[in-house]
Parts: structure tokens; sequence; C-alpha cells
């Protein structure tokens, strides 16, 4: 299995933001993540990054416990592990071809990876991979530079170029148009599905995720409520999970800088 969630539970100030949380994806599967603001799909895909530890249950990531690595092979697992973010943490004077060339940056030692950070040696591969997405003629640009669009491929961009065998993508073309976000969802399955890698992706959009993904799991209340082929998500199961507000209790963490716990066993 690439992500293997047993029993999974979550607290953050002292609300309960995942309760009880059973998912299993295995190599190459594709999944989308919705439901409604709040609900947990965050906070979800931070623990299956390893960006947050569960208060209880258990969590494999391609195959290893992360709390139970050194800090060496726990490095290694997550260079393993691609993530796009709805707000890409992209420092705004970095140019685009060193923000994409970062996403490889955890597959090298610490100095090649700084030789590599200020100086990418494949700007041929950087540029293929901003071609994909339309952004070919922005590998010199400045971050700060770009729109919010524009950044979110980049994000996309910046996770393609590192090749993980796992990637999460947190509501990554809310800020696209439908037709680059109907590319975007494409591109990343397709990238997915050539490489066998396992996809996990939150939308807001149900409409693109019953588009582009086989598998939909819905998440409301930090819980499951379904885990099913598009084949059998109709319009009851989505009114329900919809239905009312989202509670507003406790705010998920929507930065990949959310602090790490321990990492003993």
């Amino acid at each position: 299995m690439s992500l293997e969630l047993r029993g999974v539970g979550l607290s953050l100030g002292g609300a309960a933001i995942l309760r009880d949380i059973d998912l299993q994806l295995a190599a190459g599967e594709q999944a989308a993540l919705i439901g409604p603001s709040g609900a947990g799909k965050s906070t979800l895909l931070l623990l299956a990054n390893t960006g947050l530890r569960p208060d209880s249950g258990t969590a494999r990531l391609l195959g290893d416990d992360p709390w139970c690595l050194p800090r060496r092979a726990l490095r290694a697992l997550r260079a393993r592990i691609g993530s796009v973010y709805q707000a890409p943490p992209l420092p705004p004077r970095q140019r685009v071809i060193h923000a994409v060339a970062a996403g490889r940056l955890g597959q090298s030692g610490e100095l090649a990876a700084l030789r590599r950070l200020l100086w990418p040696d494949d700007a041929a591969g950087v540029a293929a991979e901003l071609e994909r997405l339309g952004l070919a003629d922005k590998l010199w640009q400045r971050c700060d530079q770009l729109s919010g669009g524009q950044r979110q491929r980049v994000g996309i961009a910046r996770a393609l170029y590192q090749r993980p065998e796992l990637l999460l993508a947190d509501e990554p073309v809310s800020a696209l148009d439908p037709r680059l976000a109907d590319d975007s969802i494409r591109l990343l399955c397709e990238d997915a599905r050539a490489r066998q890698a396992t996809l996990l992706v939150s939308l807001h959009s149900v409409p693109l995720a019953l588009a582009h993904f086989p598998r939909i799991i819905g998440l409301r209340d930090g819980a499951i409520a379904f885990d099913l082929p598009r084949e059998q998500v109709d319009a009851t199961l989505l009114a329900e999970l919809y239905a009312g507000d989202a509670p507003e209790s406790a705010a998920e963490p929507a930065a990949p800088s959310a602090a790490l716990r321990g990492l003993q066993c």
C-alpha cells in the first residue's frame, strides 16, 4: 500500500479534526477527496505527507511508519512523497526555474541540494515540465511576478519534476479558469498513471472530481462519509455530504509549515 491509515484520529487545539479514519490507497491508485470546507481534507493531506502526526491509530506511507524512522530515513521517505498546495510556498524573489528544480532537492545530499538550489543543473528538464503547463515563457521569471493561477501551476510543475511515488494535492487548481483546471488535473492523472504513482487530490469542484477520478472519498466532520467508485456517487450522497454549513469549531491548518510533532515511536 502507498497510503494506509487505520483508526487515525487527530486533534488540534483541543478540537477533534480527524476521527477514526480508515483509508488505503494501493500503488498506482487515483482518488479524489471531496467535502465541505472544514471537513478535514487539508489536515488529512498534511498527515499523509508527514506534516502532522496522528494522535491515535496507525499511519504507513509507502510501507513505512514515518514516526518510527531515524531522521535520515524519514528525509528519504519525504523525498518520495510530493505535495501540491492551494497556495504554493514559493519565495517571492525566487526564480521559477529554482522553484521547480526544488522538487528534487530531497533526493540529493545536502551539499548537492544547496548547489542545485543556487544553480539548477537540469534547466531543460525544468523547462519541459513548465511547457506541459503552458508556462514555458516563465522559466526565469520571479515568483512574485506571477498571478495566483500561474503560481499554482508552478507548484504542480515542481511536483511533476519531483516524480514522487505518492502525490498529494490540496485544491491545486482553485485559482485556475475551468479549462486550465481541467487540463491541469488531467495532466496530474496522466502523469501518475504513466509512472504508476499513487494520487490523492482534494477538490472543491465535484464535477472535476467525477470527471477524472475513478474513486471518490467524501469527508465530513473529520470522518469518512463514503468511499466509493464514482459510478456509485449519486445526487443523494452529495446532498447529504454538503448539507448545511460545515462546523467551524476548529480551523484546519492550511500551510505546509504546520509544526511537526515528535519523531519518536
